[in-house]
């Protein structure tokens, strides 16, 4: 085993628009503080970037007193209502939705330096919270069922992430690159990246050295978007 390190954190303040880079961070049983807790919603429920294929290039960061910010806007201002509505299409709004079922499976995404060279891909398409340096490209299967140590915080690993169209997205342009899933579908059998969740909370930071060790532990709830959570939680 190569010497594994965090190389780079990631939050997503707003679900669907781009994540912004982090140094460092505090795991709590609730993954990232702030990382999915606005999403869009549409006249029918939760609005991605799976068919609102622009809101993936809108940028969005934590202010420095904790809201979410949408190109330079409050997340419930007029001004960022307009450019999701613009970008979402019309009907498109922003809601607050601080709940477990806002993750798509599990509240951490980890992808792999190999598996994501072997891709060829910028690794934000895969939109992940933690990447991890020196692992093989042929690990990541092998990897459910053990965990994460990270100084103080243990990160379990449940399983590989089905991915789905939005990795075809580039996040800069907009434009779409359907051979991004051909091969994630012919080189990774559909699956890239790790579901993942926190078993214990702690600090961690880019550089910091990982160990994948045994577990035994299970995640309490794998709920969240794509497994079909009720739509029930958000708030304006």
């Amino acid at each position: 085993m190569n010497d594994v390190r965090i190389s780079q954190l990631w939050r997503y303040p707003v679900k669907s628009l781009r994540g912004e880079s982090l140094t460092s961070t505090e795991l709590t049983l609730d993954g990232i503080p702030g990382d999915r807790i606005i999403h869009v919603a549409g006249p029918h429920g939760p609005l991605t970037g799976r068919t609102r294929n622009g809101l993936l290039t809108l940028p969005a960061w934590t202010g420095p007193d904790g809201v979410p910010m949408v190109d330079s806007h409050r997340w419930d201002s007029e001004e960022a209502a307009q450019i999701i509505e613009a970008h979402g299409r019309a009907g498109a709004r922003l809601v607050a939705d601080p709940s477990p079922q806002r993750f798509d499976i599990l509240n951490l995404l980890v992808a792999t330096d190999g598996a994501v060279a072997r891709l060829g891909h910028d690794v934000r398409r895969l939109r992940p919270n933690i990447v991890l340096s020196g692992v093989d490209a042929d690990l990541e299967p092998d990897m459910p069922g053990r965990a994460l140590e990270i100084g103080d915080a243990l990160v379990g690993v449940h399983s590989v992430r089905q991915r789905c169209v939005v990795t075809t997205i580039d996040p800069d342009t907009g434009n779409q690159d359907l051979s991004v899933l051909r091969r994630i579908r012919d080189v990774f059998d559909g699956e890239l990246a790790l579901n993942c969740w926190v078993i214990r909370p702690g600090h961690i930071s880019v550089d910091d050295p990982v160990r994948i060790v045994a577990s035994t532990e299970y995640p309490d709830d794998i709920g969240g978007w794509i497994v079909g959570a009720p739509y029930a939680h958000a708030t304006r």
